[in-house]
């Protein structure tokens, strides 16, 4: 039965891919804590379009977490980046913001970030909305579940180097959270079986922390 359960999870992936109905970020879990010692690494284009299921940590109600991805930009190129917040119950107030923090960018306008700039780097921070604000929400048929419309990043940088995506709540609630990183849908081989391990986790609401209502 389980066999037959991840054959036609499979059969799904490769014929949505082939029609084009596809969830079109090729999937990654947080499986460890995404630090500043250990943050995840991009591990080729920033222009690949992939879906990072993360949370930020919390206890007795407060979180602190920052999750922190990197990625190199060797020439000019496009960024785009999103946070996705699945529709739970308890999640209706869970608002996380982000920067993208590397070489050429401005100083900050937000003077509060919870995490300190690296020497000759600015930041762009890209704010979510205020609690009690109407969000906005679409079903995703790949994982399976609705999720509210975060705030996105979409800009050309042109400095080349090492960036990093910094995610943080900072209305200290936490939660599960999506973090988008590229715009081009590109699937190899790889990302296929990627996807074929980690969507039944995700249908099954394996990646969350918490009961989704």
């Amino acid at each position: 039965m389980k066999r037959l359960f991840f054959i036609g999870i499979g059969a799904f992936v490769v014929i949505s891919f082939c029609y084009g109905q596809a969830f079109s970020h090729v999937p990654y879990l947080e499986e460890t804590d995404f630090s500043e010692e250990q943050p995840f690494r991009v591990a080729g284009s920033i222009e690949q379009s992939i879906a990072v299921y993360a949370w930020l940590e919390f206890e007795n109600g407060f979180s602190d977490d920052v999750d922190v991805y990197t990625f190199n930009l060797p020439e000019p190129s496009r960024v785009f980046v999103q946070s996705l917040v699945p529709e739970c119950s308890g999640y209706e107030n869970f608002l996380p913001w982000f920067a993208v923090v590397g070489p050429g960018l401005p100083e900050p306008e937000y003077d509060s970030l919870p995490f300190a700039l690296p020497q000759g780097q600015g930041a762009i921070v890209v704010k979510n909305l205020e609690p009690g604000q109407e969000r906005t929400s679409f079903y995703e048929p790949f994982g399976g579940k609705s999720y509210y419309e975060g705030p996105k990043f979409d800009q050309m940088l042109k400095e080349p180097g090492t960036y990093s995506v910094y995610f943080w709540d900072p209305y200290q609630q936490g939660g599960d959270y999506v973090a988008v990183l590229g715009y081009e849908e590109i699937w190899r081989f790889q990302d296929i079986m990627r996807a074929v391990r980690y969507t039944p986790q995700i249908r099954q609401d394996k990646e969350l922390h918490i009961e989704c209502k």
